[in-house]
Formats: structure tokens, sequence, C-alpha cells
């Protein structure tokens, strides 16, 4: 039985920038405190939406510094340490662990199409390169290639490979992950929208974009259904589906930057070769999350009184 490195909604951590794209520091100490405040089980920084593939190998370290010296313990730091070069995301592993995170997530090498045997190749050497625990990260619609079921059941016989964000969107998949690796691997869903179904499958949580905007909710949403509170489970993962899913109306982290922006929180523009959404997706964008009370402040449509409550 693996390490459990969190349960619950961990936050796909944007990285803020400044206008001439350096990373503006005093805006993440405030999206980490916000974070802090809402409830949110684990933080991920430098992954996928961190926009950690155009950052600087020093400028990966130093945000996870940054972040793991900000939350001082509170709850996990997991650095997005992935790459389709081996030798290169073992560097960025050590480069984490020095910086103090509590794990690392390493994404499925993209582009080079590896077999499912260079997969755990890869995996191993990574995962061997640390002593901190490892949550592969399998998402084909990025990279290329997806980890099948049995790849799973071979690299959980590493010790240090304890979870999976299975952003796959195949149920029946993560169905046989589970029935295979039972407790040695956690699942998390890689997919707000498909939380729930993830959750009836003994996923342990998962890691979310929807949580840059709105923590407390993806944190109940989790924490009722394991306090058995199923209905209220569902109640807000359906509320929600509609938010969940503009936030993906273009490529990730583009309308979550540019929501966390209409909400008031300058996080400024993505590194290219991603840019700017197009006028009408910017105005979809804003209708939805009027619906939701969010736009030019920081309030969220929750509950079951459908009132407008402070996050």
């Amino acid at each position: 039985m693996g390490k459990t490195v969190f349960q619950g909604a961990g936050v796909a951590l944007v990285t803020p920038m400044y206008p001439d794209l350096r990373i503006n520091y005093s805006m993440l100490d405030q999206m980490i405190d916000r974070q802090l405040t809402g409830h949110t089980d684990a933080i991920v920084v430098v992954g996928t939406s961190g926009e950690g593939s155009t950052l600087t190998d020093e400028e990966h370290c130093e945000v996870v510094e940054h972040t793991v010296r900000r939350v001082n313990h509170r709850i996990p730091v997991i650095a997005g340490v992935g790459s389709n070069n081996t030798s290169h995301a073992v560097e960025l592993s050590k480069g984490a662990a020095r910086a103090g995170a509590d794990a690392l997530l390493h994404v499925t090498p993209y582009y080079n199409k590896a077999s499912q045997r260079g997969l755990v190749q890869h995996f191993n050497a990574c995962a061997n390169a640390t002593d901190l625990p490892v949550i592969l990260y399998n998402i084909p619609s990025r990279t290329g290639v997806n980890i099948q079921p049995e790849t799973y059941l071979a690299l959980c016989e590493n010790d240090r490979i304890v979870g999976v964000k299975e952003a796959s969107g195949n149920f029946s998949q993560m169905a046989t992950i589970a029935a295979l690796c039972g407790d040695r691997l956690d699942i998390y869903s890689g997919n707000d929208d498909q939380t729930l179904p993830a959750l009836a499958l003994g996923a342990k949580g998962i890691i979310s974009v929807l949580s840059n905007l709105a923590p407390s909710v993806m944190h109940s949403i989790c924490q009722s259904f394991f306090d058995g509170d199923v209905a209220r489970s569902r109640e807000l993962q359906l509320q929600y589906t509609n938010l969940m899913q503009a936030l993906f109306m273009d490529v990730n982290p583009i309308p979550v930057k540019q929501a966390l922006c209409m909400m008031g929180m300058d996080v400024g523009p993505c590194r290219p070769p991603l840019c700017a959404m197009e006028k009408h997706d910017i105005e979809k964008l804003w209708s939805v999350l009027q619906q939701y009370c969010l736009s030019g402040n920081v309030h969220l449509f929750e509950g079951q009184s459908a009132r407008c409550v402070g996050m």
C-alpha cells in the first residue's frame, strides 16, 4: 500500500505573470493564501495549469520553493516535473526535491510517443531520482500516449509511485485501474466535471482547475462524498458543471487565467505559444461568470439557498 499524498481537492494552480511575462510572486502569494482560506487540500504548482513547460528550470525551482515557503507545511505542495526527456525530468525532480516539495507530478512523455515498456522505464527512472512520492499524470489528449491499466500495475511495484491523475476521461479505464491496482495506487480525477463519478469508483479526489476560482466548492464536492452526503456532492457537481466546462472552452490555462482576471485577480497573460482568447469566447466566459456571481469581485454563487457568499 502506497503513501496517500492527499485526499480531497487539490488545485492545479496557475502561475501569475506580469504583462512582460515575468512571474508575479506577489500575486502568487495572494492566490496561495486564498487557497488555504478556501480549504484546498493540496497545491499543485508548475504543472499544465501552471505553464511549467514554458518556465525556465530556474523559474521552475523558484516557484516551487516560494510556494513551499508560503504554504509552510499546512497542506502538501506537489510539483509538476514532467518532461519528454527522461534526463530532464530527473533533474527537475531533484530540483523540486531540493526546493522542499512534498510530492512530484510526472506527466506522460509527450511527442516522443514512447511504448508502454518505455513508459515503465521512464517513470521508474524519475521515481528513483528522489525519495519523494510520485503521482503520474495521464492526459492522452495533450501527450498522444495513454498509460494502459496493465502498465499502472507494473509501475506500482515501485513504492515511490503512489498515485495517478487520470485525465483520459475513460471511466472504464479508471475502473480497470482501480480493480487491478487496488490500494497500491491512489486515483485522482483530472477533469473537474468528472469528480463525483471518479469518487464513486474509489478515487481519492481531484486535481482541479476550477479550484483556482472556487476552492471551497471543489473541497465540498469531495468532502461531502467522503462524509456520506452523496446527494450534496451530486448537487454541487451538477450546479457547477457549466462553469467547469466553460474553463475548457479554450486550451487550459487560457480560460482560467482570463476568468481570474475578470474576478479582479490580475494573474496576467499566458506565455507563448498560448495566446489570448477570441473576443466572442471572452464574452461567453463573462456570461458564465455572471451566472455564478463571479465578475469583478471575489464572490461565488454557492449553496442550496442560492445566495452569493464570499470566498
